[in-house]
């Protein structure tokens, strides 16, 4: 029988309604959360850790990088098939990404989480976690990276985004559609990835901050963002990575300090610089920014803590933002 690590987080899939405080709260721990679903110990050896009782919100980038580091150690662990992570999903595609980008073995890590709680009658945690487990299974799987499994489809991490705010199929990969798909009889994949960057970095910058661009924005909040500190900024422009002309000159000054990418606040597409008139895509990359391919802003974040963790050489840090993106 393979052994599968389940970490458990925390999340929806750990909560139950607790009147007195009236709403969902974490209650369960992952033997708790495996007990709703007998069977499962007969598909595999779960190896339980408990990692914690964090809500999606709670789960910030340094403990993220705790995860990773621990994932990285027992994923050395010769009869260990592959892992399974239960998160909240208000970030877990944050959290995915972010262990996506430092994972380097063959070995399949599912992310996977609930839109139900355990109180509620249609409770969806024991089914994605049987279906996340199955994927760590699958020989298919094997260097394939993140991924992130819920309501039976399969995402690449990279790709997965929350876009329902109560929806079971909430998670949605817009721009390529999902790898595959979790049927009775078997896993089924239907295509891999071209390209999976990965960033070796030694430690994590967390002073990277996001903005995103709206009607009338000018630079004030960029500004004040790298006089107190920023060591990197993600804007999460318009269109095809366009800003008001307001911005640009905060985006100028920004640079002169630290790296700025632009990603781009709608939910299809690439950043490109199509556009030339002030404050488009040609002046910003004229300036020096980087671009963030069809990463939404929270993730092109994510890449930049990283990148920033390893580097502060300029081509080095476009080359780990922009290489192997689309």
């Amino acid at each position: 029988m393979q052994k599968v690590l389940f970490v458990f987080t925390g999340g929806t899939i750990s909560m139950k309604q607790d009147p007195a405080r009236g709403g969902a709260v974490p209650a369960l721990d992952g033997d708790a959360i495996l007990a709703y679903d007998p069977a499962l110990r007969a598909m595999c050896e779960p190896v339980v850790i408990e990692f914690g009782r964090y809500p999606g919100p709670h789960m910030t980038p340094p403990r993220v990088w705790e995860l990773s580091k621990l994932l990285e150690r027992e994923l050395a662990a010769p009869d260990i098939t592959g892992a399974v992570v239960t998160h909240g999903t208000d970030t877990l595609e944050e959290s995915a990404y972010f262990i996506d980008l430092q994972h380097t073995g063959a070995k399949p890590v599912c992310f996977v989480g609930a839109m139900r709680n355990a109180s509620e009658l249609s409770y969806d945690g024991p089914a994605n976690l049987r279906a996340a487990a199955r994927v760590a299974m699958d020989a298919e799987a094997r260097g394939q990276g993140v991924l992130v499994v819920l309501n039976m489809i399969i995402h690449a991490a990279s790709e997965a985004t929350k876009t329902d705010t109560q929806q079971v199929e909430t998670f949605q990969s817009p721009m390529f559609g999902p790898l595959g798909i979790v049927d009775t009889d078997r896993v089924l994949f239907g295509r891999r990835l071209a390209h999976r960057p990965v960033i070796a970095a030694e430690r994590l910058e967390e002073r990277v901050d996001l903005f995103q661009m709206y009607s009338g924005a000018d630079g004030r909040f960029i500004d004040y963002a790298v006089e107190s500190g920023a060591q990197g900024l993600v804007i999460e422009a318009t269109g095809r990575g366009n800003v008001p002309p307001a911005v640009v000159p905060s985006i100028q000054r920004a640079l002169e300090q630290v790296p700025v990418v632009v990603a781009s606040r709608c939910v299809h597409g690439r950043v490109l610089d199509t556009y030339a008139y002030e404050g488009a895509g040609a002046e910003l990359r004229a300036l020096g920014v980087f671009f963030a391919g069809t990463l939404p802003g929270p993730k092109a974040r994510i890449r930049l803590m990283l990148a920033l963790g390893r580097t502060r050489d300029r081509a080095e840090l476009q080359r780990l933002m922009e290489a192997g993106s689309y």
